[in-house]
């Protein structure tokens, strides 16, 4: 249909004649009212950032010779942040000696994924960075 037919439409219907796809041979055109088509464009993505999955990474620090009462309060962190849906990076920090007790860290690191298993996952398996060893933790997926 010629452009002039199709506007000459378009302007009897009151609405807008629109280019759906210019790549095409013929360019493809609808007849609309563009700004409610804009309007509900931007409704969309709205309704999909907000579907869109949102999280933190909470930061939870020891010492080898973190006590188990102290664990304990932290374990207490780590599943507050957990029901909250935010991710938990339990970090180990050795300073200066305390670099030879790495598997003492290590073993902290598993105690505290063993103790969350039932809420959270991990993640990233215990990893040594210079002196710190960290694990992330997750929520689970239900």
């Amino acid at each position: 249909m010629p452009i002039a037919l199709a506007l000459e439409k378009a302007e009897e219907a009151g609405l807008d004649l629109v280019e759906v796809s210019p790549t095409a041979r013929p360019p493809v055109c609808k007849i609309m009212d563009y700004g409610r088509y804009k309007y509900q464009q931007t409704k969309k993505i709205q309704e999909a950032r907000k579907k869109q999955a949102t999280f933190q990474i909470k930061e939870i620090k020891l010492r080898p010779k973190t006590d188990t009462h102290d664990l304990e309060i932290k374990l207490g962190h780590i599943k507050r942040f957990i029901a909250k849906k935010n991710k938990v990076k339990v970090t180990v920090m050795f300073r200066g000696r305390e670099i030879t007790m790495k598997d003492r860290g290590r073993e902290l690191l598993d105690q505290i994924a063993e103790t969350a298993k039932d809420f959270a996952g991990v993640e990233m398996l215990p990893k040594m960075e210079g002196r710190t060893m960290t694990m992330l933790l997750a929520p689970k997926s239900s």
